[in-house]
């Protein structure tokens, strides 16, 4: 090979066979990746097609023992009992081993992002993904207190409240996405509490279609000051709870992808102290919101169905790093709104509430139609104390008040009242 000329051109040349070089190394390396990629997808497949194997004749075997455990004589069921003991430990030990393992991905997830494969293969990836997860719900509820303080006392205008109620559909529609990735991932998330973000981007949604006019106006104000302290009691949620699970996690009792704390040490008492006069009232001032709503949907002037669905409790916002007992006991709340159909209609809700329809005339003015009375003395939908009742009204949603969410429920399915 000639030498190189001298001056730039040189430097050039002398460069490019440097890079050449380099090249040759790369190309290597990526065909020994292939390589490697090739035989970790084929030891993923074989994993996972073993541990599928596994599980199957561990359900098969658990069922077999439960079958034969009443005849079993008392000097083997310690025996059988420490069986079933290894049976759910090996259980668990799967649940573990098919985090770092592809797997299909649900109807939401195949929904929104398709066949992908979402599973993270190192831990460190897996706790990055997490602590961001905390991060955006963190960063989000310190965005969503300015912006509401600003639609509260700054800006009265329509296009900033649908600015903020897309921002909370956004935020819902977000958090759905990613703790489906999470669970993905080996994250031990409840399913009420990724349900409970579905609904919440519902309501945010009707939030967002409600137009303006009398009805909105009387509780925007209101929405947006609890939006405002709802957001602020999160914020003090957050680091109560991640101080818990740091806790956990350094005594070795949490896993590194938890999200929550579920049960209770005496030691948590020192910040929950602190903590449980914010929630109780806000769990009032939830009462109160759907207390408004209700009065503003039997309202003469009330014409927008939204009212009968908005979100008394800003949605159920999330509150980050914090999940209530799902096994609190609920409170119902029931919103009726006058029906705007042209005919009188009984319709059969639960909550013992008889229902009437208000009726529309010519020109557009609603008037009330007596509906039929019932006999003295019987109950409506076997609920006591409603004895006699004749002035039904309609009833189209209802809002289910528990501890710290809210959950949509049509007629026919309140846990409390039955169908």
């Amino acid at each position: 090979m000639h030498p190189p000329p001298p001056g730039p051109l040189g430097d050039c040349l002398r460069d490019w066979e440097e890079l050449q070089q380099d090249f040759h190394g790369i190309q290597e390396t990526h065909r020994l990746y292939r390589l490697r990629l090739e035989e970790l997808t084929k030891l993923q497949n074989n994993c996972t097609s073993s541990i599928t194997r596994q599980k199957r004749r561990l359900q098969e075997l658990a069922l077999v023992l439960k079958k034969c455990k009443p005849s079993l004589p008392s000097e083997a069921e310690k025996a059988a009992q420490e069986l079933e003991n290894q049976i759910k430990e090996r259980q668990g030990l799967f649940f573990d081993m098919e985090a770092y393992l592809p797997k299909q991905n649900g109807l939401y997830l195949s929904l929104v992002l398709g066949n992908v494969n979402v599973t993270l293969l190192s831990k460190q990836a897996k706790f990055a993904y997490k602590d961001e997860y905390e991060k955006f719900k963190l960063y989000l509820t310190i965005i969503l207190i300015l912006i509401s303080f600003t639609c509260r006392f700054l800006l009265n205008s329509r296009v900033t409240d649908a600015a903020f109620n897309f921002l909370l559909v956004w935020y819902y529609c977000t958090l759905t996405i990613r703790e489906s990735i999470l669970i993905n991932n080996g994250s031990r998330i409840k399913g009420w509490w990724v349900f409970h973000h579905y609904v919440s981007t519902f309501l945010s949604g009707v939030m967002l279609t409600w137009p303006d006019g009398l009805m909105y106006q009387k509780f925007r104000n209101q929405f947006l000051s609890f939006s405002m302290y709802q957001s602020f009691v999160q914020f003090l949620q957050y680091y109560y709870q991640s101080g818990c699970l740091y806790r956990l996690r350094a005594l070795g009792e949490r896993h590194t992808m938890d999200l929550t704390v579920e049960g209770f040490q005496s030691w948590m008492w020192r910040g929950l102290t602190f903590l449980l006069p914010f929630l109780f009232f806000g769990h009032f001032w939830q009462l109160f919101n759907a207390l408004t709503l209700f009065n503003l949907a039997r309202d003469p002037e009330c014409k927008e169905w939204q009212v009968s669905w908005a979100p008394g409790e800003d949605a159920g916002r999330a509150r980050p790093g914090f999940c209530p007992d799902p096994d609190s006991s609920p409170r119902c709340s029931c919103v009726a709104s006058p029906s705007s159909s042209s005919s009188s209609a009984i319709s059969s809700p639960p909550c013992g509430l008889y229902t009437r329809s208000s009726t529309t005339s010519s020109t557009g003015a609603r008037k009330n139609e007596a509906g039929p009375s019932l006999p003295a003395g019987t109950a409506l939908y076997g609920t006591p104390g409603l004895e006699g009742a004749s002035e039904p009204h309609v009833l189209r949603g209802w809002g289910l008040l528990s501890s710290g969410r809210v959950c949509l429920l049509f007629p026919g399915f309140c846990g409390l009242c039955g169908p």
